[in-house]
């Protein structure tokens, strides 16, 4: 029987699996997902907390496993002592997870495996990718980070490919951080990922602020509060998306403010369109969508998370959004900013090409028997 061109590569069964920290990595992960359900793949999916449950709520016909949590938490602004307080527990996480994958591979019959900055999420039986744009890491000190660097490249070589979402140009979006500082094999550029996309061109927006919250605790809480009390003495519409995917809750904590604990792709996208700007974190997945819907906006980086910092003086410096530090918000005075900013116009980059490039990693995975 000749192949199904709409459904090409039936019979192989994939595990996917986003790393759970805030919404970013499982976010950029849902168009991937979704093109591998499109060529006919098996998907099985795993994940933890927030992460786990957003993927249940895209994708509820599919098998969605649960994988140990890191349970990575912000005690300071010092994201070197954050990590170096909870470094045992996460590498006892990635040992686990690396006994649950395995476990994974015998019980389900997978074939190949992506993992999206989940380091024991790979195996030497199948073809094992990890995604991430985190090849050069940003630390405050120069031997720390060159340490840093080094364990993180060991840990890369494990797997048998590395695929980062954006352009392979020095040029791309993020810039010094997919490019790794030594030598890194088998790194694949795909192009941007954004489960956002630009919307029909409107005029008369819903909503005059969208807030869409993300990020490990109790950094999110607290953006989430300092917004929401500014927000009030405002002459303007909001909605914010607090990013809590355990229960869909939906109310108006003033006049002028809706809330909706979280939202799907397709809700989201309906929200971003009817808004006229956007305040969120600078994560990288954050500005990814942001490239997907050329909305201008307000970006505000988590305190300590050089990775945010660094990416957001960079669109600061080009007068690409307004960037302020969370200490020192000030909403009026950043929407009164934002209108003189240039946002992304559609033309920088473009979102989701990377469909070649995963139906070639597809055509060389050998479907296991159960």
């Amino acid at each position: 029987m000749p192949a199904d061109p709409d459904h090409p590569f039936p019979k192989k069964r994939i595990l996917f699996a986003p790393l759970n920290w805030g919404l970013g990595h499982v976010s950029r992960c849902i168009p991937l997902i979704q093109h591998l359900e499109k060529a006919g793949v098996d998907v099985i999916l795993a994940s933890d907390g927030v992460a786990q449950h957003l993927l249940k709520a895209e994708f509820p016909h599919l098998t969605c496993l649960t994988l140990p949590s890191y349970k990575i938490r912000y005690f300071s602004n010092n994201m070197v002592l954050n990590i170096a307080r909870q470094l045992p527990r996460m590498l006892y996480a990635i040992r686990s997870e690396q006994w649950a994958t395995e476990k994974i591979i015998r019980e389900y019959g997978i074939c190949g495996i992506i993992s999206d900055n989940r380091y024991g999420c790979f195996s030497t039986k199948v073809k094992s990718v990890i995604l991430t744009h985190q090849l050069n890491l940003r630390i405050p000190n120069r031997v720390l980070q060159w340490g840093a660097n080094q364990v993180l490249y060991k840990m890369l070589t494990k797997f048998d490919a590395v695929w980062v979402p954006d352009i392979e140009s020095s040029n791309g979006l993020s810039a010094a951080l997919a490019h790794p500082a030594g030598n890194l094999k088998n790194v694949t550029y795909i192009g941007l990922l954004s489960r956002a996309f630009a919307p029909t061109p409107v005029t008369n927006f819903d909503y005059d602020v969208a807030v869409i919250l993300s990020g490990p605790e109790p950094q999110r809480t607290y953006l989430e509060q300092v917004l929401l009390e500014q927000a009030m003495s405002l002459p303007h519409k909001f909605i914010f998306v607090q990013g809590k995917t355990k229960t869909k809750k939906h109310h108006y904590e003033a006049p002028n403010i809706e809330v909706v604990s979280f939202l799907t792709s397709e809700e989201l996208n309906k929200v971003l369109a009817a808004s006229r700007y956007i305040v969120c974190r600078s994560g990288y997945s954050s500005l990814m969508d942001l490239v997907g819907t050329g909305k201008r906006g307000i970006l505000i980086p988590t305190p300590g998370q050089t990775e945010q910092e660094y990416l957001a003086e960079n669109l600061r410096r080009e007068n690409l959004f307004i960037v302020q530090k969370q200490p020192k918000i000030n909403l009026g005075e950043a929407l009164h900013q934002v209108k003189h900013t240039l946002g992304f116009n559609g033309t920088d980059f473009t979102v989701n090409t990377f469909q070649a490039k995963l139906d070639g990693w597809l055509q060389r995975l050998t479907p296991v028997s159960q």
